[in-house]
């Protein structure tokens, strides 16, 4: 199917281009809602593949790309379970946003993510599986779960150590900082392109055929 609307997430598909919107509040954390309509998506590949070159991903929330994963719902739904079906219930939460974002990485098309705002956590780790990342002026990008004593699990370290330098991933995973898209852009120029207007990469404005022209693909 070339367009979805879905609890979480939407798609349209036009000439040539696919237009993924994030949009669950408060600010697209990533629970089994989502990954349910990310599932639908990855499934699309076959019919989208053969007409589309390029697939934007971007957000209609206000607070930013993604806030990364739904923890309290993570938590609320295997707290009730006792010790092994609660390490099978986040087991298989994880395989299942592995599959996905394993998908997204090898798409048969380039994939931007249009970053505004937080980009977070498992919301990072989503933007790292796209081939570029364009990013406001005002877009930050942390791991903020390994200030709970979490370590990211939908594969965005070996991830961002494939694009990034080795002292680079240590300051970001050890201090739980948050970087903005200048220093970020400075550090991986190939992945991250800064729009120097401020516009939200993300928010409206000229859409998806100006983002394309921005990163040189049309």
């Amino acid at each position: 199917m070339k367009s979805f609307a879905g609890k979480t997430l939407r798609w349209n598909w036009n000439d040539g281009v696919v237009e993924l919107t994030l949009d669950r509040e408060p600010a697209n954390e990533i629970g089994t809602a989502m990954l349910a309509d990310l599932e639908k998506f990855v499934a699309a590949f076959d019919v989208l593949a053969p007409a589309t070159s390029v697939c934007i991903i971007s957000s209609a929330r206000k607070h930013g790309f993604s806030a990364g994963a739904d923890l309290r719902e993570l938590y609320e739904g295997v707290a009730p379970l006792d010790g092994a079906e609660r390490l099978a219930g986040v087991r298989q939460f994880l395989e299942r946003i592995h599959a996905v974002l394993n998908a997204i990485d090898a798409a048969p098309f380039v994939t931007i993510a249009a970053v505004h705002g937080i980009c977070f956590g498992g919301g990072l780790e989503l933007a790292l599986v796209c081939d570029i990342i364009v990013a406001d002026k005002m877009a930050r990008f942390a791991f903020p779960e390994l200030r709970l004593g979490l370590i990211p699990g939908f594969g965005g370290i070996p991830r961002l150590k494939r694009d990034l330098g080795n002292a680079f991933v240590r300051d970001l995973l050890l201090t739980g900082r948050s970087v903005n898209a200048a220093r970020a852009q400075a550090r991986a120029a190939r992945r991250v392109g800064a729009q120097a207007d401020g516009r939200g990469a993300g928010d409206g404005g000229d859409g998806g055929a100006a983002l394309l022209a921005a990163v040189g693909l049309v």
